[in-house]
């Protein structure tokens, strides 16, 4: 099983000696400028209203999220990126937001982080296509793959709470900063958050690194390790989420 995580100056310038006026000042004095009309700013675009996602089924969901431009990452965008796998699964996966190879393809996690992420779920008897939904924070990518700004989760938070609420999810597995600082309301760091159960819309949630990060930080493999087990500990136990999560 850890086999599949990968565990083994210019010079100076003389100065120029000023130049005689040759006219009086008050002969070139310009004249008073008029005063600048004042133009009205149009009021801002109210923010669009996505709480309706609370009551859509899956297929309506998905038509929300495809046809969505509240918070402008639609102008760069490829396409969204809903999410992967059985609509009801004991194991929900929650990343930070799609990147460019997400964008292109329309799923989340692929790539060589989604390659990690695969062995990962792998060790533990897990697969995308049949017993895990995996999903982001944000359903679109953000420019120049630049970190996720608080208005852009606060508009794609419907849509995720409504997924997980139609998932039923026994475990919510979070990876990465944005995604577990998101969804646990906190601005602690992930290794202050790890090894122990949270919760999420009443779901037992546990904090891990995301594959991108465990890509450029390899000692941290071991501790991600230690995260499916407490996550697989939780799911198969059916370990309550703690009464003090959102």
């Amino acid at each position: 099983m850890l086999r599949e995580m990968g565990l083994r100056l210019l010079p100076p310038i003389a100065p120029i000696a000023p130049i005689a006026p040759a006219i009086a000042l008050a002969e070139v004095r310009p004249p008073a400028p008029e005063p600048a009309p004042v133009v009205a700013r149009a009021p801002l675009a109210p923010i669009a209203d996505v709480r309706p996602a609370l009551d859509l089924d899956w297929d309506a969901l998905q038509g929300a999220v495809a046809g969505c431009r509240a918070c402008g990452l639609c102008e760069t965008r490829h396409t969204t990126v809903f999410g992967v796998g059985p609509q009801r699964a004991d194991w929900m996966v929650i990343g930070e937001a799609p990147g460019e190879n997400e964008d292109l393809q329309g799923e989340p996690f692929v790539g060589q982080a989604g390659k990690l992420l695969d062995n990962m779920l792998r060790a533990i008897g897990l697969d995308r296509r049949s017993n895990v939904y995996i999903a982001n924070v944000l359903k679109c990518r953000p420019p120049g793959n630049r970190n996720p700004e608080p208005q852009e989760v606060a508009q794609c938070e419907p849509f995720l709470r409504r997924q997980v609420e139609l998932v039923q999810p026994r475990i919510i597995l979070a990876m990465g900063r944005f995604a577990v600082q998101s969804l646990l309301q906190s601005q602690e760091p992930v290794g202050k958050l790890r090894g122990r159960v949270h919760s999420y819309q009443g779901v037992p949630l546990v904090v891990t690194y995301h594959p991108a990060y465990l890509l450029r930080n390899l000692a941290d493999k071991a501790k991600a390790w230690s995260d499916l087990c407490l996550a697989l500990e939780v799911a198969e136990r059916g370990v309550q989420a703690p009464a003090s999560g959102l």
